[in-house]
């Protein structure tokens, strides 16, 4: 069976060859963005992974920068962050007193990712 033909208006057809890179060429820049705060970031797919070693309050005040600067990067380029599937996970000996948020709403804490 033959699909119909449509105008598109952006974007690339789902499953192209093309579409997973155009995706690359699209996010990393956010990559250098998050490292402009001496944040790690791990991608997959459309999933980010942000790590950072949160010491001291100038740690944690960085990290609630770099998240604010993630949220705004994403408005501007029209993508949407998923608030719902964001968690802090600390590891190490202590557990950190921040509470991080992203558009407002706090993000829980879990004890595995």
């Amino acid at each position: 069976m033959i699909s119909h033909v449509c105008n598109l208006l952006c974007g690339v057809i789902q499953g192209s060859v093309i579409g997973p890179l155009m995706f690359l060429v699209y996010i990393n820049d956010l990559v250098e963005l998050m490292a402009s705060f001496n944040i790690k970031v791990k991608l997959f797919a459309d999933d980010v992974k942000l790590y950072v070693r949160v010491v001291s309050i100038t740690d944690s005040t960085t990290l609630h920068k770099a998240l604010t600067t993630l949220v705004a990067w994403a408005d501007e380029w029209q993508l949407s962050v998923s608030v719902e599937k964001c968690c802090v996970l600390h590891i190490g000996k202590t557990a950190g007193k921040s509470q991080f948020h992203v558009k407002d709403t706090s993000l829980p804490l879990v004890s595995v990712a």
